[in-house]
């Protein structure tokens, strides 16, 4: 298939050629009418018109919790406590109740992130003593049915902790038994409160089952940094360099210029990635010092309008532009590195093959040999279209179109 007349990164007016799953060819545009040249042979009438369009790498989102999304149904006010622990059991105390089952909510969220976007999708699933593998379940079925439109890794997430409540810690494992793709751990300072112990078992767990690491860290400044370090540890220890992820990480960017510089040389030399939900405020990451770097950053929505935040509407062309506001960006540049994080950077960390984005000016993932996950988006350039986020999209999932106009094919 050819994808007519479009503009790979805001670039010039270009053909790209499709062979299957990934980018075969591209050459400068043939002209929006008449016949192609014969090396580039007939127009077909299967052929994609892009109308001029940017040609973009399709959206990863890597941070987002589907087991909990109350997007499509009747808005209720928030009801939350304050920290993690309150915000959980409120979230524990209204899940099930909510007017559609759970496996219909995935779905259709997963459904609503691949119609704008989005076609690599980490996502979590609660699994605890409450709970156990039901809203694993769910996010395994949805996975399964939009398996055509995106590639999804469900991260067994212990979101109460793994010491405060028996049986936690068998919960996590027999997740990792029925299919989840990675392990998660949650701040096993400040929730657990024995940092040892708790990543002992998140660690031991990938070790054994082969699987990446995703921790959550709220953790506020040295704290956080402890934690930190520990987790860096491990890595190395464990040879998992390239599959380990700090998630948030609030507090680890609060400190002094040197620790700051001095954590981002860490995390590359270990490659441990870090995935923000662009929180905004003091929160923000030193993104320009972690692209120069080499550092794996992802992007993600969080909860979709969930029992713990009324945020979050499955667009990440959105969430980009609250990542590049949230950070002040204002120069094409900045805010273009934000969509490059938003896409080619949440690729890398869920296949760590791809090579790391090369600093702020880097522009992957439309070139000859990348997989043809893709989207083409209306905008007079990549900096405009953060800016006015038209629903005029047509989205590729392995070479094939599977959203166009916000809807899926």
């Amino acid at each position: 298939m050819w994808i007519r007349d479009v503009r790979p990164w805001g670039g010039d007016l270009s053909d790209v050629r499709l062979e299957g799953e990934v980018v075969a060819e591209v050459r400068p545009a043939t002209g929006g009418t008449g016949s192609a040249t014969a090396e580039v042979g007939e127009r077909h009438t299967d052929d994609l018109q892009g109308r001029g369009r940017l040609l973009l790498p399709a959206f990863a989102d890597v941070h987002v919790h589907l087991d909990s999304t109350r997007l499509g149904l009747p808005f209720r006010p928030h009801t939350g406590g304050t920290g993690v622990w309150e915000l959980m059991l409120n979230d524990r105390a209204h899940w099930r109740t909510a007017e559609v089952g759970i496996v219909e909510r995935v779905e259709r969220t997963l459904g609503l992130m691949v119609g704008r976007g989005t076609t690599r999708v980490r996502s979590f699933a609660q699994v605890d003593v409450d709970a156990g593998l039901e809203r694993l379940e769910a996010v395994l079925a949805a996975r399964e049915t939009h398996r055509e439109r995106a590639e999804v890794q469900v991260i067994a997430f212990p979101q109460a902790g793994l010491l405060r409540e028996e049986g936690s810690a068998q919960v996590l494992e027999d997740a990792l038994r029925a299919g989840a793709d990675v392990v998660g751990g949650i701040d096993p300072c400040s929730l657990d409160r024995d940092p040892v112990r708790h990543l002992d078992i998140v660690f031991g767990l990938a070790e054994r089952y082969g699987v990446p690491v995703d921790v959550h860290l709220h953790e506020p400044g040295e704290l956080g940094r402890f934690s930190a370090d520990l987790i860096l540890e491990r890595t190395v220890a464990l040879g998992m360099q390239g599959n380990v992820l700090i998630s948030h990480g609030y507090g680890l960017w609060d400190g002094t210029e040197p620790q700051t510089r001095d954590l981002v040389e860490r995390l590359a030399e270990a490659d441990v990635a870090t995935a923000t939900v662009a929180p905004g405020g003091r929160q923000t990451l030193p993104l320009e010092l972690l692209a120069g770097k080499g550092v794996r950053v992802g992007l993600g929505e969080d909860g979709q309008r969930d029992y713990w935040s009324p945020y979050g509407n499955a667009d990440m062309l959105d969430r980009t532009w609250q990542l590049a506001f949230t950070h002040g960006f204002r120069r094409d540049e900045l805010v273009e590195h934000c969509l490059a994080v938003a896409t080619r950077g949440g690729a890398t960390i869920m296949d760590r093959s791809l090579g790391r984005l090369d600093g702020v000016g880097d522009r992957p993932g439309v070139a000859v040999g990348d997989r043809a996950d893709l989207v083409l988006l209306a905008g007079e350039t990549p900096t405009a279209a953060v800016m006015d986020r038209s629903p005029d999209r047509t989205v590729l999932h392995r070479g094939r179109v599977v959203a166009e106009g916000l809807e899926l094919v």
